[in-house]
């Protein structure tokens, strides 16, 4: 429950005949992730292959199958499958012809459907002319008129009619925007002034697409008939296409699968080390699945191999990767952990003490049983009806923190905030009494917090043999005799005083901390002598800063969690401005009282959503900040085993 799972680093040597179905094996079991051979002496005499040209080429094929379900516009699904074995030439032929059949259909709805856009765009550029039986010739098709079309300003049109002379046509039509669309019509050689006239107006032309016998109306009538002309080609080309795709898709899905396995056994077999004749695959295995994996492989290789398991060596600086089982209880909270980091493989493993304290904070800032009892559900119905792990995992928080409030809603005497409910707290509400006792409280759980995380610390440093840390850092032994002693000496001043202690408890929880934190990083310096350390000047420049922010980081830390007794207020707060504008719409003259209640639910509403997520982000923020900072890295690797799917068919020319 405190730490992962033991895992063991199982070796083993096969012939290379043996090599793939090896993999396989290993792949289809899915417990073992391959590592690749540590440099050393032992690394001099093997060698590696380079597959980067086949892994391209399945690459290449790859983006073929996606090309082709883009064309065809369908997405990949599961189900359907080559033949068992195929060549690797043959797939390429055969993805060749599929490309053939989709690709003369894929141009044409391409060619339709641009011809259709131009035909939309060509209808709206004589949209404003309809109606008009404006010739569609073009400028040059009458030998002794001058005809233009455009749009000028709405404002400049009297002023236009006043420049023109008797000799010419001006038809204004139904504009928008400020801008009327005009026709001016007049002789070749007065065409010069009604130009010059009709750029004084600020006038825009626009030029009419040029079709012989034609005026916008007939135009727009026979490009409307070839364009469902089109849309009914467009039609029988999906259905050619969906034809298409039902007659490909099961193909195309396990080709793509046998490629995926490929692809993964090819980059795993890049990595291995060989000689000649045999092949090293090492790895990370959980400790109680390496008996049965090395008697697998025995068995498929029948007796052709080499297998050693051996157990991590502590005094590596190897990473193990941490394998974290949890139960469907603790899962979630698992994952609160995993979005801050994975636990080294040589550290305890917090997401017990994350469950405990996590619920435990949201229920002091969200504690109301009603609004708690209203979570619970919720998350019960997610446990019960979700169709995913994730929909579940939301379920159990849910669950667990709804409980949480439930709890401390009766501590507080809290009910959706009604008054009626206060008489029967257990405590009592939190804007009520004693505000400083609630914050003395919150205060108290961030004491147990951090102490836990100390000695979390601690632990975690003997157990990877920093005997240095364990006792000299700012959060080991040394940390925790300062933070303890301080609040010895807080909680117990008078008594100390009294026996005339308090200048040996000064020394002792003050100067002897201190000097533990100046020390630690010269002490270091001189022990290992490496370069994480730098010079002497930088080890004890490092140890006085370091020994300085301890102090503070204590007291900040400490301090930060009054924010757990702020947010239970805050929580109560909302409800009891919710109640007092429900009492001022209740004098209403028209639907008073109905009004008032239905504040009152809404009020009760925005406290358990807004509230809630506030609760939730405060107490992970305390959970990452204040005690994950003292104790957990984060920096471990998560344990992924070599997995395949699909079948392995797929044969080299």
């Amino acid at each position: 429950m405190f730490s992962p799972a033991p895992m063991s680093r199982l070796s083993a040597v096969v012939l290379d005949k043996d090599e793939r179905q090896v993999l396989t094996t290993l792949g289809s079991m899915g417990v073992m992730q391959l590592t690749r051979l540590p440099a050393g002496p032992e690394a001099l005499s093997v060698t590696t292959r380079d597959l980067t040209a086949e892994i391209g080429r399945y690459e290449r094929l790859r983006a073929r199958i996606e090309e082709i379900r883009r064309l065809l516009e369908v997405s990949a699904t599961t189900g359907g499958e080559p033949p068992a074995e195929i060549n690797l030439s043959e797939a390429e032929e055969k993805l060749g012809s599929i490309e053939e059949h989709i690709g003369e259909v894929s141009h044409l709805r391409r060619a339709y459907r641009q011809r259709q856009r131009d035909l939309t765009a060509l209808c709206d550029q004589v949209t404003g002319w309809r109606g008009l039986d404006v010739p569609l010739a073009g400028p040059d098709h009458f030998s002794f008129l001058h005809f233009v079309t455009g749009s000028l300003p709405e404002q400049n049109l009297p002023g236009l009619r006043s420049s023109l002379g008797d000799n010419v046509v001006l038809a204004v039509l139904e504009g928008h925007k400020g801008r009327r669309p005009v026709i001016a019509m007049t002789t070749r050689q007065n065409s010069d002034s009604v130009e010059k006239a009709l750029r004084a107006a600020g006038f825009q032309r626009e030029v009419l697409p040029e079709v012989e016998g034609a005026t916008p109306d007939t135009l727009c009538a026979e490009k409307e008939k070839e364009h469902q002309r089109l849309e009914a080609e467009l039609e029988r080309l999906d259905i050619r296409l969906t034809s298409l795709a039902d007659e490909f898709a099961p193909y195309l899905n396990g080709l793509e699968a046998m490629i995926g396995t490929e692809l993964g056994l090819i980059r795993a077999q890049q990595e291995l080390a060989r000689t000649d004749t045999t092949t090293l695959i090492t790895g990370w295995v959980p400790a109680h699945e390496a008996a049965g994996v090395g008697e697998r492989l025995r068995k498929i290789t029948r007796g052709r191999c080499a297998i050693e398991v051996t157990a991590p060596d502590d005094a590596a600086k190897e990473k193990v990767p941490t394998l974290l089982t949890h139960s469907g209880l603790l899962r979630p909270f698992g994952m609160l952990m995993s979005s801050y980091g994975t636990p080294n493989y040589r550290e305890l493993e917090p997401t017990i003490f994350v469950a405990v304290s996590y619920v435990l904070m949201f229920g002091i800032m969200f504690g109301d049983w009603g609004h708690g009892a209203t979570l619970a559900a919720l998350g019960m119905a997610a446990l019960l009806k979700g169709k995913t792990v994730k929909a579940r995992d939301i379920g159990v928080l849910l669950t667990a923190c709804g409980l949480s409030s439930a709890v401390f809603g009766l501590i507080y005497g809290s009910f959706f905030g009604l008054e009626h409910f206060k008489r029967y707290a257990l405590w009592h509400d939190p804007l009520e009494g004693d505000p400083m006792g609630l914050m003395y409280g919150a205060i108290g759980v961030g004491v147990v917090m951090i102490s836990l995380g100390l000695i979390l610390n601690a632990v975690n440093r003997f157990r990877r043999g920093d005997v240095i840390g364990g006792f000299l850092d700012k959060f080991g032994v040394a940390g925790i005799l300062f933070y303890w002693g301080v609040l010895a000496m807080i909680i117990g001043r008078d008594a100390i005083s009294s026996r005339g202690l308090m200048g040996a408890a000064l020394v002792v929880f003050l100067v002897v901390p201190a000097l533990c934190w100046i020390v630690k990083e010269p002490l270091e310096y001189f022990l290992h002598r490496s370069g994480d350390h730098g010079t002497l000047g930088i080890a004890v420049t490092e140890s006085f800063v370091g020994a300085f922010e301890a102090f503070l980081s204590y007291l900040a830390n400490t301090i930060s969690f009054v924010r757990l007794g702020a947010y239970a207020m805050s929580h109560a707060a909302l409800l009891v401005a919710a109640f007092m504008l429900a009492e001022q719409v209740k004098h209403l003259p028209v639907a008073g009282t109905v009004g008032g209640v239905i504040v009152v639910i809404l009020g009760n509403l925005v406290a358990i959503v807004l509230e809630g997520i506030i609760a939730s982000v405060q107490a992970l923020r305390l959970e990452y900040y204040e005690f994950f900072g003292k104790f957990f890295s984060g920096d471990g690797q998560a344990f992924e085993p070599f997995r395949l799917t699909g079948k392995t068919g797929l044969r080299e020319s």
